[in-house]
């Protein structure tokens, strides 16, 4: 459930089988969570405002990773290739990474910034990082040298950890952050001539290398549940990416959210909720980056805890995932709709042994209600899953999984028991809910929901109100507390769970020399969701071919937000009266394409 919704048809749900649900998501949701539960709830006030939390929840990211020393020594936590890491490991590199950061001057607040793809040091690094009280601000490994400059400089980033691709984008904008103490690569093949840049492997070794680390305990930091802890940048419509500010309270309510849906699944059946087996340990297949909210808040942290194995891909290929289910017993595995389609669709898919499979889940970019047949019958042991969140509620804020998904496939879902969900009238700021079925704005408030924008006073008053986030999604919900997304109220579109917010694109159109007036709007894809096209009209006199535009946006984003169709318009595109061009008019050229 990464950024943003899963929009689907705002059809009416299936008909429920005869004697189901056995309880109502409230009967179930007061069941699992009454004092002495494992889910118990107690109301705290933070930051003046009365909110439920998980009261078994971990205090901090600092205890989940303490609390790898619970397992077996020999119990593997992270699997990338060839590669394993166990729990024992795991701990003692982060033990190891901490001191070295200690060394470095880093205490409580200063930013570390993680910029690598999905390895195994990316977890360690992280917790690392937490665990010494200072906010670790991962960036995406797909931006650019320049879009990394800014999440850099903007953070104010004291330590910057990255692989050898990453380090290769940021070696000539180095010299443009001068918060910069110290630079770890890892992975590198190249000899380091800059005094400031360490190789990561001469301070933890390789992955391999983790188990014979010496087996020394954290350093003794305090760190509290409402410390800050992380910064995850979300882009945001002044084509500038925010920095969402999290506490450790916000993330480890995952933890929680993820572990109530399957047990709330047992009673609406009417079955009893089985006792969990320490000695059963489930797999999950990471196909999402750890740096989005999802992989980091939803994924690591409620697997660490759990004792759980997290099995990466080094480049999404629907064989080598196969192979991997197979080989490791994947129990869990999705991450956004295009990759299920996959799984689903692809011939080869019969080769294989895929009987391990519990959950196929996703969320972050649009899906269709026939997806949840399809994984049915092509996974009949298996529970199809769905939600919503964004970075500013810390990932998980409404689960739909096993037949509440299969009678409700158009929905993401209610909201978590410690969370609190409202429609509002988008032009109203004060908040008033509307009517249980009405169509508005989505406002939600819990535990997860992040402090505000790094540095973005004002971001942060037009986005947080008294305790609530609004979402700027349009949805309604039903009279069980079903969410569904009817639409995106920003000016956004996601591509295969990848966040893309027009202006950002629709900037760098700008910025050529024979382009006048410019729209980036969503063209439907079956796996995707929906992907970048754009409509230019060029200045009179100006010329331009739709490879050199979209070659020019290359050169200034990511590759996920190069629009792969250009059009070329006549004239100005057309707007309402308020100036505001009327990109659904657009949408029909590509439609109609």
């Amino acid at each position: 459930m990464p950024d943003n919704a899963t929009p689907a048809q705002d059809s009416a749900h299936a008909p429920l089988p005869p004697g189901w649900p056995a309880m109502s998501i409230a009967q179930a949701n007061a069941l699992l969570t009454a004092p002495g539960s494992p889910f118990e709830m107690e109301t705290l006030t933070i930051r003046g405002i009365e909110t439920r939390v998980w009261k078994n929840a971990p205090p901090s990211l600092r205890a989940e990773a303490e609390s790898a020393t619970q397992w077996p020594k020999d119990r593997i936590f992270l699997v990338y290739e060839d590669e394993k890491v166990s729990f024992d490991a795991f701990h003692r590199a982060v033990a190891a990474l901490m001191r070295e950061f200690a060394a470095q001057g880093v205490t409580k607040g200063d930013r570390v910034a993680l910029v690598m793809r999905n390895l195994p040091e990316w977890p360690v690094v992280f917790y690392a990082a937490v665990s010494l009280g200072a906010i670790c601000t991962p960036l995406n490994a797909w931006w650019t040298g320049p879009e990394l400059e800014y999440g850099l400089t903007d953070s104010g980033s004291k330590i910057l950890v990255a692989d050898a691709e990453r380090y290769g984008r940021l070696v000539e904008h180095l010299p443009n952050c001068p918060d910069l103490v110290r630079v770890y690569v890892s992975r590198t093949t190249e000899e380091i001539a800059n005094p400031k840049v360490k190789a990561l492997e001469s301070v933890i070794g390789r992955p391999d290398d983790y188990a014979a680390l010496p087996d020394d305990p954290f350093l003794d930091v305090e760190v509290g549940p409402e410390d800050l802890a992380t910064i995850f940048y979300t882009s945001g419509t002044t084509g500038k990416p925010k920095g969402a500010l999290a506490t450790h309270r916000n993330i480890v309510s995952n933890v929680g959210a993820a572990g109530i849906v399957a047990a709330r699944a047992y009673l609406r059946r009417g079955e009893p909720v089985p006792t969990p087996d320490p000695t059963i340990q489930r797999s999950t297949l990471l196909s999402v980056p750890f740096f989005h909210a999802t992989g980091c808040f939803a994924i690591l942290s409620p697997v660490l805890v759990s004792g759980g194995k997290i099995v990466m891909i080094y480049k999404w290929d629907p064989i080598r995932a196969f192979e991997l289910i197979e080989r490791e017993r994947i129990s869990m595995a999705g991450g956004v709709p295009t990759i299920a389609w996959q799984l689903i669709e692809h011939p080869e898919r019969h080769r294989f042994d895929l009987s391990s499979l519990e959950s196929v889940s996703y969320g972050g970019a649009p899906s269709a209600p026939e997806l949840v047949r399809k994984i049915k019958e092509a996974f009949p042991a298996s529970q199809p899953g769905n939600g919503w969140g964004m970075t500013e509620t810390s990932a998980t804020f409404t689960s739909n999984s096993a037949e509440d998904y299969i009678n409700r496939p158009d929905s993401c879902g209610p909201a978590a028991p410690v969370c609190d969900m409202k429609i509002c009238d988008p032009a109203d700021v004060t908040g008033k809910p509307l009517p249980t079925g009405a169509v508005g704005e989505l406002w939600g408030k819990g535990p997860n929901v992040v402090v505000g924008y790094w540095n973005k006073p004002e971001a942060t008053a037009q986005t947080f109100v008294d305790g609530w986030v609004r979402t700027g999604d349009l949805a309604r919900i039903d009279e069980e507390g079903f969410c569904f997304i009817v639409d995106r109220a920003k000016d956004m579109l996601i591509r295969g769970g990848e966040n893309i917010y027009c202006v950002e694109v629709e900037s760098a159109l700008y910025e050529h020399p024979a382009v006048m007036d410019a729209a980036i709007v969503g063209i439907p894809h079956k796996t995707l969701g929906e992907e970048p096209g754009a409509v230019v009209t060029l200045k009179q006199g100006g010329q331009a071919t739709e490879e050199e535009l979209r070659k020019f946006v290359a050169e200034r984003l990511a590759a996920f937000k190069v629009p792969i169709k250009v059009v070329f318009w006549p004239e100005t595109l057309p707007r309402n009266a308020n100036g505001k061009i009327l990109k659904n008019e657009l949408k029909k050229v590509f439609v109609e394409g």
